[in-house]
C-alpha cells in the first residue's frame, strides 16, 4: 500500500497561533516544524505498521514546514509543483491519500486557525457542498479513484472530513473554542478571531496519531471507503472577504467534467457591496 501524505501547520499539536509559528519570521518557525515533522513521523510509524509498503510526503503549507533534516527514514518528501491540482496525486503511484496538521475550512464554529487557503477566505463551495483544503484535495483524489482514508488535526477539521468522507480515520489533537463564525469579519481581523484552543500535549498527539494511522490502514484493507465524488457538471462558488482596500468579492467558475480542472481555471472576481452570510450558497 503506498501513501501520499499531505501536510498541513496550523492543525498541528502546539501550533498556539500563525504569526508567531507558521511563517518563517516568526520566533517558533523552526519549533513549529519540529512539531509537525515528528506528527508526520507518528503518522509513518503507524502506516508502516499496518503494512504500507512506501509514504511520500508532500509538504503543503505556503512556506513549507516539513523539516527534511527530521523526517522519518522511510519517507520520501516532496516539495513544489510544475502546476497546481493535484500536486502529483496519481492513482498509478499511490494507493491511498492521508493528512496530517489539517485545519478546518473557513467560518467554522470551534475551530483552531480555520481558513481556506488564506485567511482571505470567507467560503469556497462545490455543486453546494462547502469545503476547505481537505475538502478541495479529497474530491481531486475521488475524481482519480484514490481513497481518502486518514486526516489528523484540530477537532472541528476531524469532524468536518467525517461528514464529508463516512468512515474516514481521524485523530483531534487539540479544540478550538471561538464560538463565533466569523462570517464578516473583514480579512486582518479574521486572522486574529480563532486563535483559543485547547491542546493535548505534543507526546500524547503523536501517539495517538500513530494508533489511528495504523487503524485507518487496516480498516481501509477490509472495508470500501474513502473516495469523495459529487456529480458532474461542476460549479465552484468563491467568496472573499473584505479589506481596507477592497469589498468582499465572489468569484464563479463552471467545469462539465473535470474537478481537477475546474480548481486549475482562474478566478475573476466581482464585489460583493455587502456580508451576507447567505450569498456564500
Amino acid at each position: 500500500m503506498r501513501i501520499y501524505l499531505m501536510t498541513d501547520m496550523e492543525g498541528v499539536c502546539g501550533i498556539v497561533n500563525f504569526e508567531d509559528w507558521c511563517v518563517p519570521a516568526s520566533r517558533y518557525y523552526e519549533k513549529g516544524k519540529a512539531l509537525l515533522t515528528q506528527e508526520v513521523n507518528a503518522a509513518i510509524d503507524g502506516f508502516l505498521a499496518a503494512g504500507a509498503t512506501a509514504v511520500t510526503v508532500a509538504d503543503g503549507h505556503g512556506c513549507g514546514a516539513v523539516d527534511s533534516t527530521l523526517l522519518h527514514p522511510r519517507a520520501e518528501l516532496m516539495r513544489g509543483w510544475p502546476e497546481s491540482w493535484p500536486f502529483f496525486l496519481d492513482a498509478a503511484q499511490y494507493d491511498a491519500v492521508a493528512w496530517v496538521g489539517q485545519h478546518a475550512k473557513a467560518g467554522t464554529c470551534l475551530a483552531h486557525l480555520a481558513h481556506t487557503q488564506s485567511f482571505g477566505y470567507r467560503d469556497e463551495s462545490v455543486n453546494g457542498v462547502s469545503i476547505g483544503e481537505f475538502g478541495q484535495f479529497a474530491l481531486c483524489a475521488g475524481e482519480l479513484g484514490v481513497r481518502a482514508i486518514f486526516g489528523s488535526g484540530d477537532q472541528a477539521f476531524a469532524d468536518e472530513a467525517q461528514a464529508l468522507i463516512p468512515g474516514i480515520g481521524t485523530v483531534a489533537v487539540k479544540r478550538g473554542t471561538q464560538s463565533d463564525p466569523g462570517h464578516c469579519l473583514p480579512e486582518a481581523a479574521y486572522s486574529r478571531h480563532n486563535v483559543h484552543a485547547v491542546h493535548l500535549s505534543p507526546e500524547e498527539a503523536r501517539k495517538r496519531i500513530r494508533a489511528g494511522a495504523e487503524a485507518a490502514l487496516r480498516r481501509a484493507a477490509q472495508e470500501s471507503f474513502g473516495l469523495l465524488k459529487l456529480p458532474a457538471p461542476y460549479s465552484r462558488v468563491t467568496v472573499l472577504r473584505g479589506t481596507e482596500a477592497q469589498p468582499p468579492r465572489v468569484a464563479r467558475n463552471t467545469h462539465p467534467t473535470s474537478i481537477i480542472q475546474l480548481f486549475r481555471q482562474p478566478f475573476s472576481f466581482q464585489p460583493i457591496q455587502r456580508c451576507d452570510p447567505l450569498a456564500l450558497a
